[in-house]
């Protein structure tokens, strides 16, 4: 029994580092880090934003799985969520603006009077979305 907990948590442990490793080399490579830096024109300090980057993204793991009682900074819990989204949105942001995503879609599917409407509304689907996963989650 000790040993099958021992080789799941191996199993799990270096499930969750080569996916947190993909998903940095990801926002590296689209140019997400590299792409702040120039147009703050801070461009000398690129390896500490990525340190920081590896960081944050170490300490919302530990987050997730230790799951710790905020108590009194309970506060801090929308300036977390804004800086969240804000991550989640400029990645999305670089994402597509690599692959070209909404141009294809668009031509692919004829659609190109309403292309705001569509737009807006996968924003709503997924803001919708994430805010149904909270409520339920409460």
């Amino acid at each position: 029994m000790l040993g099958k907990q021992i080789l799941l948590a191996v199993i799990g442990l270096s499930s969750g580092v080569v996916i947190a490793g993909g998903l940095f080399a990801l926002i590296v490579e689209l140019g997400v880090i590299a792409d702040f830096a120039d147009r703050t024109h801070t461009a000398d300090k690129i390896l500490l934003y990525e340190d920081c980057a590896a960081l944050g993204g170490v300490a919302g793991n530990l987050l997730s799985v230790f799951q710790p009682r905020m108590g009194y900074l309970g506060f801090l819990l929308p300036v977390f969520g804004l800086l969240a989204g804000i991550f989640v949105g400029c990645w999305a942001m670089a994402l597509a603006e690599v692959l070209n995503v909404f141009p294809i879609f668009i031509r692919r599917l004829k659609i190109v009077r309403c292309t705001a409407v569509f737009i807006i509304s996968m924003a709503l689907g997924r803001g919708i979305g994430a805010l149904i996963y909270l409520i339920r989650r409460w």
